[in-house]
């Protein structure tokens, strides 16, 4: 897998994280006082925190689906998060069993858990790589000895890239990871918007800079930049919610606002 025994990896409980503030939105039990502390905080300025990762991962359910049934048969999960039921492999897997994931995340806790990553069918292949989303050459690399870039490939990076500054390269990163992407591949992306309530971005993203981490919501436009060069998959950019909402369960929410996100999926020519 990685060649580290998840026993020995030592999680860092001094300060939070996106994929154990996840989880808790979530329901789980794999994140700690510090994360527990700051995803309450965040409810102070949209209550809706628990609907948003419940939105965001029918969406990914959504998306999968949608792509099995078009044919794609390999995935690049980068920002995977703490593994939840079903995950990506076991929708694509019931789909299509020789289907092969590569999941990747940079949060110890994840590896910890990442057997549960693995639990492929025997036609397919699962596999989990410990690294940066920072670091699209090192994933690639890695990524290369289960895929096989000569055929399609689904890139999702789903509730990530608004972690991921302007100053620290998003749209490079991306653009670097989808040039080694074959013909017939897709993209897969989510993303947290102000659109609908600058204050209440301007100040989620002040309580994750007080804790050195980064929060960069992101407009419509500014999500439809990452698919440059991409041929939309219908209905293109739409709220998260909405993406192809006949394809799963609906997810009620509380009040009648949009929930603040938006998401696509798109192909390579």
């Amino acid at each position: 897998m990685t060649g580290q025994d998840p026993a020995a990896v030592r999680i860092d409980t001094s300060k939070p994280h996106p994929a154990r503030m996840y989880d808790w939105f979530l329901g789980g039990k794999d994140n700690y006082p510090v994360d527990e502390e700051m995803a309450r905080q965040l409810l102070t300025v949209d209550a809706r925190g628990r609907d948003m990762a419940r939105v965001n991962r029918a969406f990914m359910h959504r998306a999968i689906r949608w792509l099995s049934t078009h044919g794609v048969r390999q995935y690049l999960d980068i920002g995977t998060g703490i593994p939840t039921e079903p995950n990506l492999h076991q929708i694509a897997q019931q789909v299509a069993p020789e289907s092969r994931i590569v999941y990747c995340d940079n949060d110890p806790i994840v590896l910890a858990h990442a057997a549960a990553l693995l639990r492929s069918t025997p036609e397919g292949a699962t596999e989990y790589i410990q690294a940066d989303a920072r670091e699209p050459e090192a994933i690639l690399e890695r990524a290369g000895k289960v895929l096989d870039f000569e055929q399609p490939i689904a890139l999702s990076m789903l509730a990530l890239l608004h972690f991921v500054g302007d100053e620290d390269g998003a749209y490079e990163l991306v653009a670097k990871l989808v040039e080694k992407l074959p013909s017939g591949s897709y993209v897969v992306l989510s993303h947290v918007t102000g659109d609908f309530d600058p204050e209440g971005a301007a100040k989620a993203t002040a309580m994750y800079k007080a804790r050195g981490l980064t929060l960069r919501p992101r407009s419509r436009d500014e999500l439809a930049r990452f698919f440059d060069g991409l041929e939309f998959v219908e209905p293109g950019v739409t709220l998260t919610a909405d993406w192809h909402a006949e394809l799963g369960e609906p997810i009620p929410v509380a009040g009648d606002d949009p929930i603040p996100g938006w998401a696509g999926v798109a192909r390579k020519p």
